[in-house]
């Protein structure tokens, strides 16, 4: 996973959170935003232990 990507992916998505709550949207709707914010940080806290990981096994291997 593209760390980069993510990272922007999560700030359009706050930004439309951010956009949807001004607007007056209903609670389903946010909802759905801040669920697909929270998955994002999932996927973005997975994709930089994988790089962790990978580095320190660089470092371990030699």
């Amino acid at each position: 996973m593209d760390i980069q990507l993510l990272t922007v992916w999560i700030r359009a998505r706050a930004e439309q959170l951010r956009a949807a709550r001004d607007r007056g949207a209903t609670s389903t709707e946010l909802a759905v935003l801040a669920g697909a914010l929270l998955l994002g940080a999932g996927l973005l806290v997975t994709a930089i232990r994988s790089k962790l990981l990978e580095k320190i096994g660089i470092i371990d291997g030699g």
